[in-house]
């Protein structure tokens, strides 16, 4: 544990300021927050410097390819598919391939031309409804901290659009590639959330939408009085990742040399019908089948609206 946190303490020397990085702990783990980007919030002739931080994280547990035999890491080199060559990283480019085969060639010369307004910039287009941005767009999540001589704007934007319940639209490139995005409040942050672009949803064309699928109203009355008996409000924190917690003492074991107890499977108790399902659905979350079901515990007031279901 004492080498990350000197990694800490390296880190917040050798970067400007000593503030491009922030460690917290979180549930256990040491977590080294590291700005990947720095530009400017436009907000219409306001400009907010501020540093981009990644907001999530994927706590997968991680494995090196190996040779089963000795454990030995298997490495890969980049080798030329025409003179069989390994090629160092600095000879590499990118290639465009034709449907013929052959391959179009763009330099870092070539791609540092391409236009790009959005580079060291979140340029605020427009401010919009919550509501009217669909949540299957929503790509990745990025905590926005403001540089001292911008903390009073950065406070102005986010108090104002807090107060308005809006979110800000706007375009910023990372990664080289424009996306488009919106900045919304989280916990007194700007965050900004990047976006997929229309035309990168795909158009659920599946046949059963072109079928006449009869509901039966006792059907529908028992699944809606399920879906009330299951209802609570939403805490994330209730739920975890047994497969990571169960592949985390797997490892855990076979380092102490451990056996390893797999769980009894759970018993499936065959169900004959949808109706049949319901109702044993209904017994198990605490109401009748036919019944008026349990309540669940209220949902808070702050319980978004449901979206009327929009007609073919």
């Amino acid at each position: 544990m004492w080498q990350l946190r000197l990694l800490c303490w390296v880190l917040t020397v050798l970067t400007p300021e000593g503030r491009s990085s922030l460690e917290t702990r979180q549930k256990g783990y040491w977590v080294i927050m590291r700005a990947m980007w720095r530009g400017e919030i436009s907000f219409g002739l306001v400009m907010i410097p501020i540093r981009l931080y990644s907001a999530t994280e994927h706590r997968d547990v991680t494995f090196r390819q190996v040779h089963r035999e000795d454990g030995g890491r298997i490495r890969f080199r980049r080798i030329c598919s025409l003179d069989g060559e390994e090629v160092p990283y600095a000879d590499v480019a990118k290639g465009y391939e034709l449907p013929n085969g052959e391959m179009v060639v763009l330099t870092d010369e070539d791609m540092a031309e391409l236009p790009l307004p959005t580079a060291h910039g979140i340029e605020v287009l427009q401010f919009s409804p919550a509501e009217q941005v669909d949540s299957i767009m929503w790509e990745r999540s990025y905590y926005t901290e403001p540089e001292p001589n911008g903390v009073r704007a950065y406070a102005l934007l986010r108090d104002a659009l807090e107060r308005s319940g809006m979110l800000a639209v706007a375009k910023v490139a990372l990664r080289n590639r424009e996306s488009l995005a919106v900045l919304r409040v989280r916990e007194g942050v700007l965050v900004l959330v990047t976006l997929m672009w229309p035309d990168e949803i795909r158009v659920p064309d599946f046949e059963f939408l072109e079928e006449d699928v009869e509901t039966r109203s006792q059907e529908l009355k028992m699944a809606s009085s399920l879906i009330e008996s299951m209802t609570v409000d939403f805490d994330a924190a209730q739920f975890t990742d047994q497969y990571r917690e169960a592949l985390e003492e797997l490892v855990e074991a076979k380092i102490e040399g451990h056996e390893v107890a797999a769980p009894a499977p759970r018993e499936e108790k065959p169900v004959t019908s949808l109706a049949d399902a319901l109702r044993a659905s209904l017994a198990a979350a605490g109401g009748g089948g036919d019944g008026p079901a349990r309540p669940g515990r209220p949902v808070s007031d702050s319980e978004p609206k449901r979206a009327p279901r929009r007609s073919a």
